[in-house]
């Protein structure tokens, strides 16, 4: 139970890093899911100091399809610019899982499309760019949380 992040083909090993921290300080679960574009043994996340990485509830996925066949019982929010809908918009409870795609292409439209009645979108100027995935991951996870009057934080 709790709040999930989920990182669908993660590119950037700072932005997984920044996410993994927020996890460890929210007691919020991030779930990868392969291929990364980077390596998670000891010895590479201690050399990018990520000395908090064993506070952090991590699940690693071969497919999209394996999280969510793992997490039946989940609530699946999608993030994207391709949706009207705000991310301030929906009610989140425990069990929620919020999913980010990969750096630089989002993620995969039939998924979005499928999924269309939980996309969200952080709203932005549209510049042809969006928030980093770190940053929006930020803004959706603590918006759950605060809904959740902040769970166990002080």
């Amino acid at each position: 139970m709790g709040l999930n992040i989920v990182l669908v083909e993660p590119e950037i090993p700072h932005n997984t890093g920044a996410i993994a921290r927020t996890c460890a300080l929210t007691q919020v679960s991030l779930h990868l899911v392969r291929p990364l574009g980077f390596s998670i043994d000891d010895k590479h996340m201690k050399r990018a100091g990520l000395d908090y990485w064993d506070l952090v509830d991590i699940h690693i996925y071969d497919s999209f399809d394996e999280v969510l066949e793992k997490n039946p019982e989940g609530t699946f929010y999608f993030a994207t610019t391709k949706t009207n809908r705000s991310y301030d918009e929906f009610q989140y409870k425990n069990n929620s899982y919020f999913v980010f795609g990969k750096e630089t292409k989002g993620l995969p439209e039939e998924l979005i499309k499928k999924h269309k009645e939980t996309a969200i979108r952080i709203p932005m100027k549209d510049i042809g760019r969006s928030l980093n995935l770190a940053n929006s991951a930020n803004i959706i996870i603590f918006e759950a949380l605060r809904q959740l009057g902040f769970p166990n934080l002080k």
